[in-house]
């Protein structure tokens, strides 16, 4: 019974004892590795060793430190001679080992079958030199082999970027630097041209939205003007181009915005009387000036994103002998009112054309109020964007009797009684009508145009919600005006958020409207925009267009009828069919509009399909 309890630990203890001898026997601590320990074990001391080589090396130095300065020379001077002597042999050796291993080589691949074959398909004696490269360039060693430098001699690893040497076999790392240093330096690859749909569709998206899209090859005149605003820096005088060739050259440049001091010289010409600028963001207020001081005889001025035309600027326009005649200027919202009155009061008189946009609160109804008196002669006013022009300085516009074309944009609200007073003014000799944003426009407006216009070609009125389609039915009804050339009645719709397709009243322009419109101007309307007046059914939009192509419009371009919800392939078809000389037609938003057939030379854009967003018609068959 003892024995057995005691067992266990007896053998605890013996388990202890064996491990403490292990231990003892090894003598293996902390960090020592087991081959120290077997050196150990052999009476063999590694710092012993260490010892007595340094002994050794001490030695040997202290015997060379005895010979003379002059001995060291000589054996210097002996050893470089020795060493590139040694040198040179070694090449000598190592090329001409090399040769006779490339010509063990070609004599063994002369001997093959496979060379003994491809000669008897080649045929000719010629091509043996071609066919041996070849076949060496078969057996040379493959990436991960090992061989022999070509250059040097040494042993090396081939990898995929070994350069081959001009005697033939390859090269290591280093001598395939060094022959990089003395090659001569490569020639980037030009970049490919994007080619298909793909490569070229955010383009076609840019022109069309720049209204400079046109199908088939371009121009002889654009591609060169492409050229030009390539190299623009070259380039020293544009010389006697025509004005519309030096326009399409300033466009280019803006879109690409190259246009700044020393690109703006190559416009300014002492004998041009026009200076369009397009994006005039890099330029200064005195390049402003510059452009007074260059061309004394400017008449026409065109500023976009003008932003730094200050006061300054308009000092010195006032105090030159310069007679503008059309002005227009965009984004310049540094010029006080006080410089806009002393403006019209000594430059007046020959002011013809006025365009202002984004003028802020610095263009108001003191500048209106000073037109009649100091710009008789005024033709044309636009102003777009304008937070100051309000009410009162719209009256004053009735007094400017030579009035022909006038086009407002405001964010003040403006009654409709003082544009029915206006058009009862100026009416018989408008050309341009154009109210933009004004959502409290109502029918007597429609009224007013319809009594007293008589000369209308352009029309413009959008976003209006209180229009109503028996006043636009009224208008275009008998109306004594005529045939106009572009209509834009854009947005002019019901807006309820609650019932956004009920609509009771009919506000906006609806199926009455629509048929009149194009009974009225269909003759001779080139382009129309009814985008968004959803109101207008599939029956008014088949009757104006019917499928037998029995009435034509022949001088309709552009179209746009996006957002029509009742339009669908049918109704796309007859557009065509109805439309000869059609160039392009929108259809953004009419999800009825899956897939239609578009005759040659025809634009379908807004077509939610995997062609993408524009189709380019193909097909010849307009049935």
């Amino acid at each position: 019974m003892n024995e057995r309890q005691l067992s266990p630990v007896h053998g605890l203890a013996n388990m202890s004892r064996r491990q403490q001898n292990n231990r003892s026997g090894r003598q293996i601590r902390g960090p020592q590795s087991a081959l120290t320990d077997f050196l150990a074990s052999h009476n063999i001391s590694a710092n012993q060793i260490r010892l007595d080589a340094d002994a050794r090396r001490r030695a040997a130095e202290q015997e060379n430190g005895a010979s003379s300065s002059s001995n060291q020379q000589q054996v210097a001077e002996d050893e470089v001679g020795e060493s590139s002597t040694v040198t040179t042999s070694v090449t000598v050796t190592t090329r001409t080992s090399r040769r006779k291993k490339d010509q063990k080589v070609i004599d063994k691949i002369k001997a093959s079958k496979t060379y003994q074959k491809r000669k008897r398909n080649a045929g000719e004696d010629d091509a043996d030199d071609d066919l041996l490269d070849n076949l060496l360039r078969e057996r040379a060693p493959l990436p991960g082999q090992m061989d022999n430098c070509a250059n040097c001699g040494k042993r090396f690893t081939v990898t995929a970027y070994s350069r081959n040497h001009s005697d033939g076999g390859l090269l290591c790392s280093p001598c395939g630097k060094e022959m990089d240093k003395d090659a001569p330096p490569k020639k980037k690859p030009a970049k490919r041209a994007a080619t298909g749909p793909v490569g070229t569709r955010r383009q076609i998206q840019s022109k069309i939205l720049d209204g400079t899209f046109q199908l088939g090859a371009k121009s002889l005149m654009t591609l060169c003007i492409e050229t030009l605003a390539k190299n623009i820096d070259l380039a020293e005088d544009l010389g006697d181009l025509p004005q519309p060739v030096i326009d399409k050259i300033a466009r280019k440049l803006s879109k690409h915005r190259l246009l700044n001091p020393t690109t703006l010289s190559l416009f300014l010409q002492p004998t041009t009387d026009e200076v369009c600028i397009y994006d005039g963001a890099k330029l200064s207020a005195d390049d402003y000036i510059r452009i007074f001081q260059t061309v004394p005889g400017l008449k026409r001025l065109k500023a976009r994103n003008a932003i730094h035309f200050k006061d300054e600027v308009m000092d010195f326009l006032v105090s030159r002998k310069t007679e503008l005649e059309d002005l227009y200027l965009h984004g310049s919202n540094l010029i006080a009112e006080e410089k806009w009155l002393e403006f019209f009061q000594k430059k007046g008189k020959s002011l013809r054309s006025l365009r202002v946009y984004w003028t802020d609160k610095h263009f108001g109804d003191s500048a209106l109020a000073a037109l009649p008196t100091s710009c008789p002669s005024l033709v044309r006013l636009k102003a777009c964007h304008n937070q100051k022009i309000t009410g009162e300085g719209i009256k004053h516009l009735a007094q400017l009797q030579h009035l022909k074309h006038l086009s407002i944009d405001l964010r003040n609200h403006v009654h409709s009684d003082v544009y029915v007073d206006v058009l009862s003014s100026i009416g018989p000799h408008l050309e341009t009508f154009s109210i933009t944003r004004e959502i409290d426009l109502d029918n007597t407006v429609l009224d007013a145009i319809h009594n007293h216009c008589r000369s209308l070609q352009k029309l413009r009125i959008t976003d209006s919600e209180v229009m109503t389609d028996e006043g636009f039915a009224r208008l275009f009804t008998n109306w004594e005006n005529k045939c106009l050339l572009f209509v834009d009645l854009q947005k002019c719709r019901q807006v309820d958020s609650a019932n956004p397709r009920q609509n009771p009243d009919n506000i906006g322009l609806c199926d009455k409207g629509f048929k009149a419109l194009m009974a009225h101007s269909g003759r001779k309307i080139q382009h129309l925009n009814v985008h968004g007046c959803r109101h207008i059914s599939a029956k008014a939009f088949e009757e104006v267009f019917p499928s037998d192509g029995k009435k034509v419009y022949p001088e309709l371009k552009n179209l746009e009828i996006s957002f029509c919800e009742e339009v669908t392939d049918f109704i796309v078809g007859s557009i065509f069919k109805c439309c000869p000389n059609l160039h392009e037609l929108n259809v953004f938003g009419c999800m009825k509009v899956k897939s239609v057939r578009v005759p040659k030379g025809k634009i379908l854009v807004g077509v939610p399909n995997a062609l993408g967003m524009v189709i380019e018609g193909v097909d010849d068959d307009e049935e």
